[in-house]
């Protein structure tokens, strides 16, 4: 059987310096391309980054340097490498099969990291080994999607993170088939045990941006001390 057609994908930087090149592979499954809520949530970072210097009130404050950075299903690997490009120590991690498509991805965009950048294999809802110490954030676009992968991946969730964690969630709202109700279910697990803040669309990159792509910042509730 021959291999699904490589295509690159360029997405650029606010700051004008050279954008990340993505690899894509047509016909290698949903996490073999660039999706929008990927795009949307790399630029919300980069722009992020790009007002940390801004007045206290016209910020939002995702300082990312040498903080600890995990991304869960990040197929071509674009929000994790956003990330790395601005100082971040990331690991990216999805399924076996997709592990090689991030790795080439990592070593055509290496020249722009000023952080790290390492890939692992990751499945929602099994044990954890390797991923210590608990990251500062975690990263997921497009995660919202099939019913049964959304209990492990609550589960994961709460796995990885720690009170200080903030876990930035990006999805696009469909309104076809089940997706409204796979996305009206993660939201009522999800808030069992987490907080959840929607981050208001003015706050996006201007250019990278859609009415139907919301981001979210997540954080596990905080337990009341015994009396």
């Amino acid at each position: 059987m021959a291999s699904p057609f490589v295509f690159e994908r360029e997405v650029p930087r606010r700051d004008g310096s050279a954008g990340l090149r993505l690899a894509q592979r047509s016909g290698g499954g949903t996490g073999c391309v660039v999706w929008d809520a990927a795009l949307v949530l790399a630029r919300f970072l980069d722009k992020s980054a790009a007002h940390r210097q801004a007045p206290p009130g016209r910020r939002l404050r995702l300082p990312l340097l040498r903080k600890a950075v995990l991304e869960l299903g990040a197929g071509a690997g674009l929000v994790g490498l956003m990330a790395a490009t601005l100082g971040a120590n990331v690991t990216v991690t999805d399924l076996e099969e997709v592990q090689d498509l991030l790795k080439m991805n990592i070593e055509k965009n290496q020249h722009l990291v000023t952080g790290s950048i390492q890939a692992k294999v990751l499945k929602w809802g099994e044990e954890l080994t390797g991923f210590l110490p608990t990251p500062d954030y975690i990263l997921m676009a497009d995660c919202i999607y099939y019913e049964e992968s959304l209990e492990p991946l609550i589960k994961t969730l709460r796995d990885l993170s720690g009170p200080q964690t903030h876990i930035i969630c990006c999805y696009e709202e469909r309104t076809i088939g089940k997706n409204p109700e796979v996305e009206q279910r993660f939201f009522e697990l999800i808030q069992k045990d987490f907080e959840l803040e929607k981050v208001p669309l003015e706050k996006h990159d201007e250019e990278y941006r859609s009415e139907d792509i919301h981001i979210f910042i997540i954080q596990k509730k905080k337990m009341n001390p015994p009396s």
